[in-house]
């Protein structure tokens, strides 16, 4: 079995590769990172340096591969992010899935592919939609929203016009050990952690804290994946949530008991969205029915693994 996971240096793909690597035998595994970035990656994982951006390079990096799966998940991956590089992660994330759907097709070759999306795409509901599932209305609130609609659509109209086996995954909020600043739990985990340490006066400094989001445990949310290319329809997409909200104001409560140290909170207006989404929180039914996926990792033991991590970080320099 010839596997590629695009973005395989990355958070999710690193959770995502060592799941594979302890579960599949005889499976030749193959990751995308990008050209010119530091990167390490296990020594069982064939690793190209590619930018996925340039059609050319994906349809070299196709035909020397020949997958039969195809995880894809390089992306520009930050809502916030976003609205400072529109263009970038527009033309990134639409681009480089494009390129590698293009290539399949001139090849002709017919891999499961595993598009992620994101309920991003969801945007802001209506409180009597929640909880959403894959029929709500898109209403996506950011340029990386956008794109990953662009994704998710993209998928879903190269199955209806090709019948390529896509099939579209869109996560909730994630998080866990390895997670980089730019993202709610390492950002203040890593404050904690700086605190703990010495390196930061003990103040933290937030932005908007009532909003409510959809946990789940990175290492749930990649099982969900590998579950989906062995089990899932294509054409069909399918939410990856928990079903339990949790405020930010609580994850931040609970990194904080978890700390050793007395820290006082701050709010910063610089940390507020422009567009910031009161509540969200996933229906995973069709995802459970398919698979049987349930989430395994309480809430509070992957904040308590993120901080840890962020720990080893801060001790490390």
């Amino acid at each position: 079995m010839r596997v590629l996971i695009t973005g395989v240096g990355g958070f999710v793909g690193k959770h995502l590769s060592r799941l594979i690597l302890e579960t599949t035998p005889d499976i030749e595994l193959h990751g995308t990172v990008l050209a010119g970035l530091p990167h390490t990656t296990p020594p069982e994982i064939i690793c190209h340096e590619i930018e996925l951006r340039d059609e050319h390079a994906v349809y070299e990096l196709l035909v020397a591969v020949q997958p039969q799966h195809i995880y894809h998940l390089a992306a520009q991956a930050s809502p916030r992010r976003s609205f400072s590089i529109p263009w970038d992660t527009l033309e990134n994330n639409i681009r480089a899935q494009l390129n590698l759907i293009l290539a399949c097709l001139t090849l002709n070759i017919r891999p499961r592919l595993l598009v992620i999306s994101s309920a991003e795409i969801y945007g802001s509901v209506r409180p009597e939609q929640l909880p959403v599932n894959e029929d709500t209305p898109l209403r996506p609130g950011s340029p990386y929203g956008v794109s990953k609609v662009a994704q998710d659509m993209l998928g879903l109209q190269y199955y209806l016009s090709h019948q390529m086996p896509i099939i579209r995954a869109r996560p909730f909020n994630h998080f866990g050990p390895g997670q980089s600043e730019g993202f709610v739990a390492p950002d203040f985990a890593i404050q904690v952690a700086r605190i703990e340490a010495g390196q930061q006066e003990p103040v933290i400094r937030v932005g908007n804290l009532s909003a409510q989001r959809d946990f789940t445990d990175v290492r749930d949310v990649v099982r969900a994946y590998f579950l989906l290319m062995e089990r899932g329809t294509p054409g069909e997409a399918y939410n990856v949530a928990s079903g339990r909200i949790y405020s930010i104001q609580k994850l931040l409560d609970t990194l904080l008991e978890l700390s050793t140290r007395r820290i006082t909170v701050e709010t910063d207006p610089a940390r507020m969205l422009p567009v910031d989404i009161p509540i969200i929180q996933g229906d995973a039914a069709r995802l459970r029915k398919a698979t049987g996926w349930q989430p395994q990792i309480a809430f509070e033991d992957s904040l308590r693994d993120t901080l840890d991590d962020c720990r080893a970080r801060v001790a490390g320099g």
